[in-house]
């Protein structure tokens, strides 16, 4: 509870005035683990636990003998978006599953694991948008989406959405396709942040500020 309370103490302390439309996230190794690609089963039993002293929650879900979980630093970040702490910064998702089942496992994730009780990760991203809207979540690369995030579901996001380029951040693992370079220069205005070893809290604000950098002038 004390490290929840602290993240948003910092988050006011910074005084962000200038803050993205819409952050975008990636999702294998960066919002969770392990990558959708190695699992061969649905998302089917619940693992409760703790959620940041914010009550008991689903904080993992099985997958055959593995388990998907978020990463601290992503729960950290998604909690403070639910609870309003960055405005109306609104969530999309660019995720470039590997396989078709790949997709569906991350989409029945999204339905299942919490960040508050009661409120899954894909409450969170709905948040802010016109109910039923879900031009902000694009998974998977099958056509029209590609193994090239920059080609494809970045071009979709912005005109599903609105939002332009200069409005986004985006977080990605960048482990073994950078994607984050090639987002920076074919979606130029994009603010990137990689996240190597899962997103971490200190890369969230990290990037936050590099945005707030960039378009306070």
């Amino acid at each position: 509870m004390l490290r929840f309370l602290i993240s948003i103490q910092i988050s006011f302390a910074l005084g962000f005035s200038v803050r993205p439309a819409m952050v975008v996230l990636d999702l294998d190794d960066c919002v969770w683990t392990p990558e959708m690609y190695t699992l061969d089963e649905m998302p089917s039993t619940p693992i409760y636990g703790d959620l940041n002293g914010l009550g008991d929650g689903v904080i993992g879900v099985k997958s055959g003998y593995e388990t998907i979980r978020m990463f601290p630093g992503a729960l950290q970040a998604l909690q403070e978006c639910y609870q309003g702490m960055w405005g109306d910064m609104r969530l999309g998702v660019a995720s470039s599953a590997d396989t078709p089942r790949a997709a569906e496992i991350a989409q029945a994730a999204l339905r299942i694991l919490e960040v508050v009780p009661g409120i899954t990760i894909r409450d969170v991203l709905a948040r802010g948008w016109d109910e039923g809207f879900d031009g902000n979540v694009w998974i998977g690369r099958t056509p029209p989406l590609s193994s090239d995030k920059s080609r494809t579901h970045f071009p979709l996001l912005r005109d599903a959405t609105g939002v332009p380029y200069e409005g986004m951040v985006f977080f990605d693992d960048s482990n073994w396709s950078d994607h984050c370079h090639m987002v920076t220069m074919n979606c130029p205005g994009v603010v990137t942040q990689r996240t190597p070893r899962g997103l971490q809290y200190s890369e969230w604000l990290s990037a936050l500020a590099k945005y707030e950098a960039k378009y306070s002038s």
